[in-house]
Parts: structure tokens; sequence; C-alpha cells
């Protein structure tokens, strides 16, 4: 899975366990030193708040990216 971060940005996250949709993705993390993505940003439950505070975000490691896809990036957490 070779991506560059920008490619998430609007991309819906839906977690495969239980056919959740978390969201889309407003943010990712990287290793500096690599280059590598090391995490998906997404809003937490509460989309009026999570504007206003970042410790609702949901931090999704990279390691629980399953699939990404066009539009869809599905995940196991």
């Amino acid at each position: 899975m070779y991506s560059k971060g920008l490619d998430f940005k609007h991309k819906e996250v839906i977690n495969i366990k239980n056919a959740q949709r978390l969201g889309f993705v407003q943010d990712v993390t990287a290793d500096l030193s690599t280059g590598n993505i090391t995490s998906i940003i997404v809003p937490g439950n509460s989309k009026f708040l999570s504007g206003f505070f970042s410790q609702d975000e949901i931090s999704i490691p990279w390691t629980s990216i399953k699939c990404i896809g066009e539009e869809i990036i599905l995940v196991e957490i």
C-alpha cells in the first residue's frame, strides 16, 4: 500500500468489524525520519465538538488499515 498523505483527504473510513462509518480522514501522521505514514486521523463521535477539541479525534494506526479504495478506507479496529 503506497499512498501520499494528501491522497487520504476526504476518503470515508469504515470499520470492517462492525460496518460502522467512522467519518472522513481529516489528517495523517508520519514518521519524519522515514516519510512513512503512521496513522490516519478521523473526527470522533461528536462532529460538532471535533472542530474545537483535538482530543475528540480517532487516530487509526497504519497497521489497522486493511484496504484503500478510490473513496473509502477499510480499517479493522
